[in-house]
Order: C-alpha cells, then sequence, then structure tokens
C-alpha cells in the first residue's frame, strides 16, 4: 500500500498512519509543477551574478561571503557535512520515518527549489526502508533543526548512516542495498533540507498522540477508581457540564458516564450514604480531564497546520518571480505546542495519582483494606507502588516547566533568539511513559478494588476493562515481586488495549 500525501492538506490521520505503518510514502502528482517551476528559478539565481542567500552565498553569520558559481555544489555538500553535529540515542525508526515524510510535505509545495529528483529519493528511501540514523540532540528549534535534519540529508549524499532491514550501515551501502542512487546536491538543496521545523514537529506529534492514548486510558482508569471507592456519578450529569459549555468537558463527561452506566456497585450505595461530596479528584475529573482534551486538540490543530508548513529559508516564491529570505524555520509554535502538551500529560498524572492514593488509603477509600491487600500487615499490598506514582507524578511536574521560555542566543548572534522546539518535543516521550506507568497502577488499584466490593459488579465496560488486566495480572493476594505486574499494567496502558477493551475511543 502506498500514502499518497496532498501538500498543504495532509491530516493528523494521515500523518498518524505513516508513523505506526512501514508503507511507502509519496506525493501527489499536482505537487509536480510547483516543485519544478521553483527549481527553475534557484537554477536561473545560481547562474546569474547577483547574491542570494543560500544559493550562492555562506550561511548564516557568513552570508555576506559571494561564493563562485563552480563551488555551488561543493557549499551545498559542505553545508551538510559540517552540521552534522547531532548527538545522544538515535531516534526512533518510526519518528524518523514520520520526519521524513514532513520534509516532503515541506518540499512538496514548490517554495523550497529544490529539483523533483531530490524528493524522488526521499520517497524512495521511504518506500525501501532505508532510514537515517538521526541523533536526538543538538537542536535549538531555530534556525530549523538543523543537525538532525542535517544527518537526514547526509544520508542522502551517501554519508552518515543508515538503517536497513534491521542493520545499520554506512549510509552509502545501505542505499546501494536498497536498490537506490545518492544524490549530488545542487543549489540550496542542502539548505531546503536542513533548514525546517521537521524534526521537532514530528517529536511532536508523536507526544500528542502518546498523550491522547493516556488520555483514552485515564477515562477508563478513572471510572474504575470511582466505583472501587463507591463514588458517586451525580458529577456527570449533563447538566453541570452544558452550563460551563466547554467542549472537552462535555465529552468527557459523556464518555465516563457511559463507563460507568449498568454498575451495581454504583446503584448499590445510592440511597444512605453519608458522604456528600467525593474528594476533587473523582468529583472533577470532567473539569480537569475536559481541560486536557481541549488542550490537546488545540495542540493538534497547531501541529497540523505545522506539518503541511514550508518551514525553510529563504523561500521561493514562483509567482512573485523572487528567492526572499524571512523566518519560517523558527518552531515556535511547535514549541508552545509541546509545552502545552507536557502540561497536559502533567495534569492527567497529577490527578491519577491522587485517585492511587486515594484507594490505598483505608480512612478514605470507603472500607476498602489498607494498600488493597486482604491481609494488611502482614501484607504490604500496593503501598509501594503508590509511592512509584508520585515519584513519577513529581520528575513529570518537573518536565513541565516550559521550554520555549529558555532562549539562547547561537551562531554568533546571529540566530539570537531561538524555540527550543525540539527538546520540548522530545522530553514528552519520557513524560507519557511515566504516565503509562502512573495510569497501570491506578488500573491494578482500581480493579483490585472492584474485586473486594463482590459480590456486587462492576458495569460491563468497567468488567471488560478488568478481564484485560487480569489476563496480564493476577489478583494481589499475598505479596509477590510487583515489578513484571506493573510492567504489564504499564503495558496496556500504552498499547491502548485497556481502553479499547472497554470500548472507549475518543476522537482527537
Amino acid at each position: 500500500m502506498t500514502i499518497t500525501l496532498t501538500p498543504g492538506a495532509a491530516s493528523l490521520d494521515d500523518l498518524h498512519a505513516i508513523w505506526t505503518g512501514q508503507d511507502a510514502v509519496v506525493l501527489d502528482a499536482s505537487a509536480e509543477g510547483a516543485i519544478k517551476a521553483a527549481a527553475e528559478l534557484v537554477a536561473q539565481a545560481a547562474a546569474g551574478g547577483a547574491a542570494v542567500y543560500g544559493v550562492n552565498t555562506g550561511f548564516g553569520k557568513l552570508a555576506s561571503v559571494k561564493i563562485a558559481s563552480g563551488d555551488t555544489e561543493t557549499l551545498q555538500r559542505n553545508l551538510i557535512l559540517s552540521h552534522c553535529c547531532g548527538v545522544g540515542e538515535p531516534l526512533e525508526q518510526a519518528t524518523t520515518r514520520l520526519m521524513m515524510a514532513l520534509k516532503l510535505l515541506s518540499l512538496g509545495r514548490g517554495a523550497s527549489g529544490v529539483r523533483l529528483a531530490t524528493v524522488r529519493l526521499i520517497e524512495g528511501m521511504l518506500a525501501k526502508g532505508v532510514l537515517p540514523v538521526i541523533p536526538d540532540q543538538g537542536s535549538v528549534g531555530a534556525s530549523g533543526d538543523l543537525a538532525p535534519l542535517a544527518h537526514m540529508a547526509a544520508a542522502m549524499i551517501g554519508e552518515g548512516e543508515a538503517m536497513f532491514e534491521g542493520a545499520r550501515w554506512p549510509a552509502g551501502e545501505a542505499l546501494a542495498r536498497a536498490g537506490l542512487r545518492p544524490i549530488v546536491l545542487g543549489p540550496k538543496e542542502g539548505l531546503a533540507l536542513i533548514n525546517g521545523t521537521q524534526f521537532s514537529t514530528a517529536c511532536a506529534l508523536v507526544g500528542l498522540w502518546g498523550a491522547w492514548c493516556n488520555l483514552e486510558a485515564a477515562v477508563v482508569t478513572g471510572a474504575m477508581s470511582t466505583d472501587a471507592i463507591m463514588g458517586s456519578t451525580a458529577p456527570l450529569v449533563p447538566a453541570i457540564h452544558a452550563l460551563r459549555g466547554h467542549k472537552g468537558q462535555i465529552a468527557f463527561g459523556a464518555a465516563q458516564r457511559a463507563l460507568l452506566e449498568g454498575s451495581a456497585i454504583r446503584e448499590s450505595h445510592r440511597e444512605g450514604d453519608t458522604r456528600v461530596q467525593d474528594p476533587y479528584c473523582i468529583r472533577c475529573q470532567p473539569q480537569v480531564m475536559g481541560a486536557v482534551m481541549d488542550l490537546l486538540r488545540f495542540a493538534g490543530a497547531t501541529l497540523e497546520v505545522e506539518a503541511n508548513a514550508v518551514t525553510d529559508n529563504p523561500l521561493v516564491l514562483v509567482d512573485e518571480g523572487i528567492i526572499v529570505s524571512g523566518g519560517n524555520f523558527h518552531a515556535e509554535p511547535v514549541g508552545f505546542a509541546a509545552d502545552q502538551i507536557a502540561v497536559a500529560v502533567s495534569e492527567i498524572g497529577a490527578i491519577a495519582q491522587r485517585r492511587v492514593a486515594l484507594m490505598v488509603d483505608p480512612t478514605l477509600s470507603f472500607d476498602l483494606p489498607p494498600f488493597l491487600t486482604p491481609d494488611p500487615g502482614l501484607n504490604s499490598g500496593l503501598m509501594i507502588a503508590e509511592v512509584t506514582t508520585a515519584a513519577l507524578m513529581s520528575e513529570n511536574k518537573h518536565l513541565a516547566n516550559p521550554c520555549t521560555t529558555d532562549s539562547t542566543p547561537t551562531s554568533a548572534n546571529q540566530e539570537d533568539h531561538v524555540s527550543m522546539a525540539a527538546h520540548a518535543a522530545r522530553r514528552l516521550g519520557r513524560m507519557n511513559r511515566n504516565l503509562n506507568t502512573i495510569l497501570g497502577v491506578e488500573a491494578m488499584c482500581g480493579a483490585q478494588g472492584i474485586e473486594f466490593r463482590a459480590p456486587l459488579l462492576t458495569s460491563a465496560p468497567l468488567q471488560a476493562a478488568v478481564a484485560r488486566l487480569r489476563s496480564g495480572v493476577a489478583t494481589i493476594g499475598q505479596d509477590r515481586f510487583l515489578a513484571p505486574d506493573i510492567a504489564v499494567a504499564t503495558g496496556m496502558i500504552a498499547d491502548g488495549s485497556l481502553a479499547r477493551a472497554a470500548g472507549l475511543e475518543l476522537a482527537l
């Protein structure tokens, strides 16, 4: 199967399919005319005598240095090699595929001046599975993601390294094994490949999708916790949320109300319950998680725009007949979106951790045994599992501090304000993994609490969620080595299987 992208019109669903799959990715044929027209304008500029940034000049602080026409190929090659300064761990291959597809989308708008052959090589690499090895550190998010994208471009000229058929090769050999040939970069092509926000945007998109998966899981684990402590469903009454009007709050309330519908546990304490109100971590789930939902959708809208944007420099404006320098490479929108996602992820974990603490505390859990063990004292049950969630919650709070506020001048003060979008986006992976575990432990506590309410049963959707958990994590009786159980529960959050078992799927 081949995924065909129309520049300027790719959706989040299109991009998610690229990230999760192995399909070939190509640009729609309608993009060819604009690509060729921009390349022709660059070729004319390269043949002329006027200085045009990135075509026949140096770069950054060296933009005033005119380059002889015979040295333009060397100029572009040197640019790529000198900018391959990335450090750190290799970017995940799925994210690398996404980054390359985003670069295709940008080049396909016909404002970058690359030749069609350059576009075809990226398409060929995606089709054959030749994925450059991209170190994940070294970008400050302006002037674009220079270092990581340079490692991508290096593989295209046969330098650096690339993954192919599960092995790491010198890039030239990987291309040859795939039946592809490296290119010789033409005027401006090196600059077009490394200027841009595609690394930051790809990482932010992956962080967005991970956060949404966690959000869906939290709807389910929050409902499990509510039934485990015999919480009230009164705060889910639709009129409450309609009066406030926030779309996310309304949607969350409806989703959780459906999950709890038919619970015999809930019906058992409608009368005679001396508690008037539940703690906020139960009662205010729609308000908190609905706000999270709205924020993630806002960030998603920003990233969808950015995914379709032209973000290199200079830009080739064919209709105007000019090549002009601007600042679209500055990744501030991506950095803001990543910071927003980080806050959302932190808040999901903050309120979920309080529900874990509620369930293990016998003074607050409405008659559940201490630490959810049937034999407290001799057994500690989920005591330290709760402590682990507290540690991860605190770590995520620190990681949620904004990155975009931490600009620093680079490149001899030419690039004197930068976005820090790259690590704003990269840190989302760590935060989502932490949250996977917080919610996994909540699922363990919620299932244990629900089982203590027997013979009363929870709702059918939540029974299905408990059954999914129990397929890998047995009920906790006597104390046992819990780390493997936590890992299994974490995995069910991360892969979405717990939410799917409950029949929950929310559209981003």
